[in-house]
């Protein structure tokens, strides 16, 4: 049986589906990530040879590679919602959070972990809640 999920950007322009099994879901500390995420991390996964099929919205889909270096992000040109990156079919990098359906994966590491935010530690002892707290 072949996983089959789908995702979408924030106000759903870009749908896709992405066909086969992830090999690595890690969460990124980096600048950059953190900058792209604006949290903590990137939460990317990664398969070499998963396949990536936008149902509607391929011509809503942006690169922007930061110049002088390897770094891209992916989004939608609507909402600015990370979107998937086929890297000339040799990687395929999917922002875990535009998944619609559920994974069978958990996080495999943190990288770039040295780079994390100064705030970022100790969060499992951080009040959590099911809902929002402002309204």
């Amino acid at each position: 049986m072949i996983n089959k999920h789908e995702g979408s950007c924030l106000c759903g322009a870009v749908q896709f589906e992405i066909e086969g099994e992830f090999g690595h879901f890690f969460l990124c500390h980096c600048s950059r990530c953190r900058k792209t995420s604006g949290s903590a991390h990137g939460a990317n996964l990664f398969s070499k040879t998963a396949k990536l099929k936008f149902v509607s919205g391929k011509d809503k889909v942006k690169d922007f590679l930061v110049e002088g270096t390897r770094f891209m992000t992916t989004f939608c040109t609507e909402c600015g919602g990370k979107v998937p990156k086929d890297h000339n079919g040799k990687i395929l990098q999917v922002p875990a959070g535009s998944l619609n359906s559920d994974i069978d994966l958990v996080p495999t590491s943190h990288i770039y972990y040295a780079s994390r935010a100064n705030w970022d530690h100790d969060l499992e002892n951080v009040p959590k809640f099911d809902e929002g707290m402002y309204r």
